[in-house]
């Protein structure tokens, strides 16, 4: 039997292949999959093309096909497809609340606690998410306050002009604007009070982007 990952890349490459007539990129299939790395995904095609799920097309770039789907999805997968039904259902699903987050400078690095919130579905249906209590005013001309509750969409790449959660030197997380310069990476808050902060790429990990903002009044 598959595992998890096996089986949504398996699915992933075969959805992607019909609708656009190509398999999808690497980092498409990373992000697709929920993983950090190209290794991984390397060493999951390895397992799917050593069990003849898929196989490789010489000669040509993107070149995987499908060959078959397996008959049975893994007990894992029918598992979290159960519990997507029962939060349609209900009209909300939980997800990992991990505490305050700087909007002004960095605090110290997110917490572990294993506390959840549930959300409206909808904001949650694509993707793996989690929730974080704004600190601080420096994103107030984003629409971002204090007090606020922000949810963030795991994931470890971003476009400039995203607003991300930014891990600093592995220590420290701060919630603001992305900015990429070559080798530099500046974090930029949206109030005026605050300079924006600069960074080697390598001092910065993205933990994920903001998709939206819970207020209660």
């Amino acid at each position: 039997m598959l595992t998890e990952k096996q089986y949504n890349l398996l699915v992933y490459i075969n959805k992607i292949n019909k609708e656009k007539g190509q398999c999808p990129s690497f980092d498409e299939m990373k992000d697709a999959v929920g993983l950090r790395s190209k290794s991984g995904i390397h060493a999951l095609i390895t397992s799917l093309e050593e069990r003849g799920f898929i196989r490789k097309l010489p000669h040509k770039a993107r070149s995987l096909e499908v060959i078959r789907l397996p008959k049975f999805k893994p007990q894992n997968v029918i598992d979290e497809e159960h519990k997507r039904d029962e939060a349609v259902r209900n009209g909300s699903v939980q997800i990992h609340y991990y505490g305050k987050i700087a909007a002004g400078l960095p605090i110290e690095a997110l917490s572990n606690e294993n506390e959840y919130l549930h959300v409206p579905y909808e904001m949650v249906a694509n993707g793996k998410f989690y929730a974080l209590k704004i600190e601080g005013d420096s994103m107030m001309e984003a629409g971002i306050l204090d007090g606020d509750t922000a949810i963030i969409r795991q994931q470890d790449q971003a476009r400039n002009g995203q607003i991300v959660v930014a891990l600093v030197n592995n220590e420290t997380a701060t919630l603001k604007k992305l900015r990429k310069e070559g080798e530099k990476i500046s974090l930029i808050p949206c109030n005026k009070s605050y300079q924006a902060q600069v960074y080697n790429a390598k001092e910065i990990q993205i933990q994920g982007v903001l998709s939206g903002i819970i207020r209660k009044y």
